[in-house]
């Protein structure tokens, strides 16, 4: 079984991860810097953090050099779906329609991305 679906990061995690799938890969150093951009963090907490997604199975690291380098193995999309789904399930009683609601009803949706969820809706309507 993969890793996104036996895994379950927690919200640190993801956070790191995050930065993993955007900037590929990284030394705790370079995630640690971007972590404390908009949070309290320490490097020892960083750095345990990412020993334990390691163990994991989240991220693979590349001890050939002095420096680590650590990468993503659990897919964006697959960790997304594997997210979307147990919240639908858990808080929506399995009503995507329900969950889509209430994420528009509380965030303001640019028209770009209310043009996206249209024609997305459109394209599944087709189906």
């Amino acid at each position: 079984m993969s890793s996104e679906l036996t895994a379950k990061p927690t919200e640190s995690e993801l956070e790191i991860l995050q930065i993993l799938w955007e900037k590929g890969n990284c030394t705790v150093r370079d995630v640690h810097e971007i972590l404390t951009r908009n949070k309290e963090a320490g490097y020892t907490t960083t750095l345990k953090l990412m020993q334990i997604m390691h163990e994991k199975g989240l991220v693979e690291r590349d001890t050939s050099s002095k420096t680590h380098i650590y990468s993503a193995l659990a897919s964006q999309q697959k960790t997304q779906q594997h997210l979307v789904s147990r919240l639908i399930d858990n808080a929506f009683n399995g009503s995507a329609a329900r969950m889509v609601m209430q994420a528009l009803g509380n965030h303001k949706s640019s028209k770009d991305e209310i043009e996206a969820i249209k024609k997305y809706l459109d394209q599944l309507d087709q189906k």
